[in-house]
C-alpha cells in the first residue's frame, strides 16, 4: 500500500508529509561500529515508508499495515515495550528538536522484517526524523539524522547500539555499500560490483535484540575496553594487544573478534573497490567463523544454514545482524544467484529470502 493512500484511507485526510528510508544488509563488520571500528553495510531494496500530519491533540495516532489496530499514545509517552516505542522515540525527539511538536497522526508502510536483523527499527526512526525535519523546515544532514536516531535508541529504547545502522540507511541506496569508519564518521559509498550477487536469507529463527544477549556483548566489550584503557577496542596497540592474555576468556574472545573483524573490514573494502571476489568471500567466510567462535553470536540454525549455503556453491556466507538469528548473508556469482537461492531454500523450510 502506497502510505499516502493507506493515511487518507485510515485519517479521512491527506498528510502533510511523506519519507522513507532502507533496510540493511551488513556485509562484513560486526559489533565494530561501538568499538571504534570499520563497516561495511548496504542498502536493501526493502522500505521502510511513512506518511504524517499534525493532529492539534496530545495524541500520537499511530496505524501500520502490519497490524489491524490503531494505536494511541500520549506525547511524551514513556517505553512501553512494543513496537511503537520506536515511532513514539522518534517523534519525542523531533520534538525536543524543535522539529515537529504536539500530536501526530502517522501511517507506516513497510517491507522491511523486523526481527531479522536488517534495521527495521532504524529504518523507521530516520524515515520519520526526516519528515519531521522537513516539516520544521529544518536544514540537516544524513549524518546528523543518524546521530539522533541513534540516540533514540540508546536513550529512549535503551539499546546499547552503535551507529552502524543508522548511516547505513541514511546514505546508502540499493546496489551501494557504505565503507564507514566508525571513529570519526568518514565515509565512501562504494559501488558493488555488477557481477557480485548478495542474497539475504532469513534462518527463521526471530532475532530479539532486547532479550539481553545483544546487551550482554556489548558490556563485555566495555569491560574489555576499561580493563585496557582504549575507547576503541578495534585498535589496540602492541602493549594492549600483550596484554589480553591476561584477561578472562570470554573479554579476551570478544576483543579478538572486534580488533580482528576491523581489519577483516578494512580489507574487504580494499577488495570490493577493485572487484576481488574471491578474496572479499574469503573475509566473509572468515568473518563468520570469528563471529561464531569469539563473539559466540551465532545459533545452530544459523551455522547449518551457513554451511548448507557454501556446500551448494556460495563463495561466501555469513551471519550478519546483531546476532542470535536473524539472517545471513550469502556471496555467488549474480548469474547463479536464483538457482543458488531456490536450492537453498528448497533445504531449509523455514528460511525465506529477504
Amino acid at each position: 500500500m502506497n502510505p499516502v493512500e493507506g493515511f487518507k484511507e485510515t485519517f479521512g485526510t491527506s498528510p502533510l508529509i511523506a519519507a522513507s528510508a532502507p533496510g540493511r544488509v551488513n556485509l562484513i563488520g560486526e559489533h565494530t561500529d561501538y568499538n571504534g571500528g570499520a563497516v561495511l553495510p548496504a542498502a536493501l531494496q526493502r522500505r521502510v515508508q511513512v506518511a504524517l500530519s499534525r493532529n492539534d491533540t496530545n495524541q500520537i495516532v499511530i496505524k501500520s499495515s502490519r497490524f489491524n489496530d490503531t494505536v494511541e499514545r500520549p506525547v511524551g509517552d514513556p517505553k512501553r515495550g512494543d513496537w511503537t516505542d520506536y515511532a513514539v522515540g522518534a517523534l519525542d525527539k523531533a520534538a525536543a528538536l524543535g522539529w515537529l511538536a504536539g500530536g501526530v497522526n502517522l501511517f507506516i508502510e513497510s517491507d522491511v522484517p523486523d526481527g531479522a536483523g536488517v534495521s527495521s527499527s532504524a529504518a523507521l526512526i530516520t524515515a520519520i526524523l526526516r519528515a519531521a525535519a522537513r516539516i520544521g523546515e529544518v536544514t540537516t544532514t544524513p549524518v546528523a539524522i543518524a546521530q539522533y536516531a541513534r540516540a533514540v535508541e540508546n536513550d529512549y529504547i535503551g539499546m546499547p547500539c552503535g551507529i552502524m545502522d543508522q548511516m547505513a540507511v541514511g546514505l546508502a541506496d540499493y546496489g551501494k555499500a557504505l565503507a564507514l569508519d566508525t571513529s570519526d564518521l568518514s565515509y565512501k559509498v562504494i559501488e558493488i560490483p555488477s557481477d557480485w550477487g548478495f542474497a539475504v536469507i532469513h534462518s527463521g529463527v526471530r532475532r530479539e535484540l532486547a532479550d539481553g544477549r545483544y546487551k550482554a556483548r556489548f558490556e563485555e566489550c566495555q569491560q574489555a575496553s576499561e580493563i585496557l584503557k582504549t575507547n576503541e577496542l578495534c585498535r589496540l596497540d602492541q602493549t594492549q594487544i600483550e596484554a589480553l592474555a591476561r584477561l578472562p576468556e570470554n573479554l579476551c574472545k570478544r576483543t579478538r573478534h572486534v580488533m580482528t573483524e576491523h581489519k577483516r573490514t578494512l580489507a574487504a573494502i580494499d577488495a570490493m573497490k577493485v572487484g576481488d571476489l574471491d578474496a572479499f568471500a574469503a573475509l566473509m567466510n572468515e568473518s563468520h567463523r570469528s563471529y561464531s567462535q569469539d563473539f559466540e553470536a551465532s545459533t545452530p540454525v544459523i551455522d547449518d544454514l551457513v554451511n548448507d549455503a557454501l556446500s551448494i556453491g556460495a563463495k561466501a556466507a555469513r551471519l550478519t545482524g546483531g546476532g542470535f538469528g536473524g539472517c545471513i548473508v550469502t556471496l555467488i556469482e549474480r548469474d547463479r544467484l536464483d538457482a543458488f537461492v531456490a536450492e537453498l531454500l528448497d533445504r531449509h523450510e523455514n528460511a525465506w529470502r529477504v
